[in-house]
């Protein structure tokens, strides 16, 4: 998401508004499909819970997915992580992501979930063909789709919206007048609305909301895993670089560490070339997002500031109680235990 976007769609006013004709278009075509692909969907047998959002651009999903695929874990859950692999080019889809695996090849964010998480993660366009796939491997018992709230083909135990809590809806609009991929009445179908920090007068109001905060937990060295305590960076001149959904979040969080911050914001998804982490005004500090396509390019000045979401327990206890209510297959932790 660049600067002018974030002008045009979060602003107060509506500045594209002579493109409400395709707005009203784009809404229409949306409604019509979703309403055909519900109407055909297949069933699966095991729980599906799905991460996404109402609004284009980066609002939190994959740090929430990585944190419910921890919880899931804990209750003897075996998770399994779809995606869509954004930025994956000329893999045969299915695909399981491995180790060896570059960004160009699966992903940047099925990259970091695997390491983050270290349950399989299937990248497949069509999640639903993933899901099937993944179950036939016998790779786990429950399916958590990072980012697949429109994907309608694939069914749905449980779904969760996610809002940047200081962005929200933006000025309301469809896209590309606004923000807004679906109406906000469609909060009205979902589960949990989760808000990535405080929420402000544009998140929607639901009867399970719960706050998320992104807390900072290590300074990696991009190139030899070398750690600092954050308390590194304080009085610290700092060059950092994102190519995430909302750059300057993770510059407000390294200012909040005490450091001084030069801050380069890329588009989300950004392919990292050698000259965008030249070391500049102090050394240079990334997300871990784009730490797997940085790697390659990077130096002993840059470093990784890893983040992980904290929830209420609330939420954790709520989220499994709902799935335990609305699990009537038989899948569960106990099949789990018994692989």
């Amino acid at each position: 998401m660049t600067g002018a976007v974030d002008r045009l769609w979060y602003g107060r006013g509506r500045p594209l508004w002579p493109l409400w004709p395709a707005a009203c278009l784009y809404r229409s075509i949306t409604r019509r499909r979703r309403d055909q692909l519900q109407q055909s969907q297949d069933s699966l047998p095991v729980p599906v819970i799905v991460v996404g959002n109402i609004t284009a651009g980066g609002t939190g999903k994959s740090p929430l997915t990585a944190w419910l695929v921890h919880l899931l874990q804990q209750h003897g859950w075996r998770p399994v992580i779809l995606t869509r692999g954004y930025g994956a080019k000329g893999i045969h889809a299915p695909v399981l992501v491995t180790s060896a695996a570059s960004a160009d090849q699966v992903g940047d964010e099925p990259l970091m979930l695997a390491a983050q998480t270290g349950c399989p993660v299937v990248v497949d366009p069509d999640r639903l063909r993933g899901a099937r796939w993944a179950l036939q491997q016998e790779l786990g018992n429950i399916l958590v789709c990072d980012d697949g709230l429109q994907h309608y083909r694939l069914p749905r135990t449980l779904e969760i919206a996610v809002f940047d809590g200081a962005r929200g809806v933006g000025n309301g609009a469809p896209i590309p007048v606004g923000p807004l991929r679906e109406p906000v009445s469609r909060l009205q179908n979902v589960d949990f609305v989760v808000v990535n920090g405080a929420p402000g007068a544009a998140v929607p109001g639901h009867d399970s909301r719960f706050t998320m905060n992104l807390e900072p937990v290590a300074l990696t060295n991009l190139m030899t895993a070398e750690q600092q305590p954050l308390s590194w960076l304080s009085g610290r001149d700092v060059s950092a670089v994102a190519g995430i959904g909302n750059p300057e979040r993770f510059f407000a969080t390294l200012r909040s560490l005490g450091a001084r911050v030069t801050g380069v914001g890329m588009p989300d998804h950004h392919r990292f070339r050698p000259a965008d982490l030249l070391p500049g005004q102090g050394p240079v500090i990334i997300t871990a997002k784009d730490a797997v396509k940085a790697r390659q390019y990077g130096h002993p000045a840059c470093w990784i500031l890893e983040v992980e979401a904290q929830l209420p327990d609330s939420f954790g206890a709520a989220l499994l109680a709902r799935l335990n209510g609305q699990n009537l297959n038989g899948a569960g932790p106990r099949a789990s235990r018994q692989n």
